[in-house]
């Protein structure tokens, strides 16, 4: 039999759609997972089998085959394992398919069969959303995360059992209340504060008038990091989409991954200046030359040797007597 379930991955601060199709065959019992996954996915075999049987449930006897589809799209992370156990329990016939199509589910199993959270909730729901699901199924700790999102319904679970019982129609545990934008601060920093400068300023001023990227170049302690500050005090308020894109790529410390370090419960509705750490470009840092390492000198261990006195091995003159 085959069950197909919906979750997502993380690309960036975004997410893309996996489909995760599982197949149940006759032959000798195996657990195999194709789709391009790292070491991590390919790891969730031994966590999805336990979880499935200290949960309660009971893992097939057959051949298993489990596919994340598109198969180009790298995949990263545990946070297919519900997927994976849910497919499992579908095609097996322990949890009907009726609902199945409707719902997605992220997050990561223990042996237990507890859920653990996974970073990158937030992104998940907005692909939800995006996508036309009527809810989505998460680890009780990222339910705040993902209820920033309007439109999907967030059911936060804490363990496979939870799950199942929502595929097989149990409604689902209650929602935590919707949190609502950041109200507009008095304390804002803005440029009216700023003496001199009168350049930049303007130039700031021409930036965001005309949605224009502006580049701050200059000794330290010349006032970038002031000035930068201060651009989020003659813009706008941000819409309900910009407000979830800062409030994503605000919860990373590197702006790399959606919610890999913080759940945030708020969303922000004023602009925010994100200063990225050193760790962010030291990959892209070009090395400085230093001096010229000076080439290896190694001697022959043979004692008879005339050039066991510190001089190349290349030079030794019984180096095919020793071997060395």
């Amino acid at each position: 039999m085959l069950a197909r379930l919906t979750t997502f991955a993380i690309d960036g601060l975004a997410s893309r759609r996996i489909t995760v199709e599982v197949d149940l065959r006759t032959g000798l019992p195996g657990f195999t997972i194709v789709g391009r996954g790292d070491a991590a996915v390919r790891e969730s075999r031994e966590r999805v089998h336990s979880a499935v049987r200290n949960s309660g449930f009971e893992f097939p006897n057959r051949r298993v085959t489990v596919n994340l589809a598109p198969a180009y799209l790298p995949k990263s992370g545990p946070g297919y394992d519900l997927a994976t156990a849910c497919g499992l329990l579908v095609a097996s016939g322990q949890v009907p398919a009726e609902r199945v199509d409707r719902w997605a589910v992220f997050g990561e199993l223990s042996l237990g069969g507890e859920l653990r959270p996974c970073g990158g909730a937030l992104a998940v729901a907005e692909g939800a959303r995006r996508h036309g699901l009527d809810g989505l199924i998460v680890p009780r700790e990222c339910a705040a995360e993902a209820g920033l999102v309007d439109g999907v319904a967030v059911a936060g679970v804490g363990d496979l059992g939870g799950v199942a019982a929502i595929l097989r129609g149990d409604p689902p545990p209650e929602l935590p209340p919707a949190p609502s934008l950041d109200a507009p601060r008095d304390d804002i920093e803005d440029l009216r504060d700023v003496r001199g400068h009168a350049a930049p300023i303007r130039a700031l001023m021409i930036a965001a008038a005309g949605g224009h990227n502006a580049l701050l170049v200059g000794p330290p302690g010349t006032g970038k990091t002031m000035l930068a500050r201060r651009l989020g005090g003659i813009l706008p308020p941000l819409t309900c989409d910009e407000a979830l894109e800062v409030t994503a790529s605000t919860a990373s410390p590197t702006c790399v991954v959606a919610g890999a370090a913080s759940s945030p419960s708020v969303r922000s509705a004023l602009p925010t200046t994100r200063s990225p750490r050193p760790a962010s470009w030291a990959a892209g840092r070009i090395p400085v030359r230093g001096r010229r390492a000076s080439p290896i000198t190694v001697s022959c261990s043979s004692m008879s040797c005339r050039s066991s006195r510190g001089r190349r091995w290349r030079r030794c003159v019984s180096r095919s007597r020793t071997g060395r």
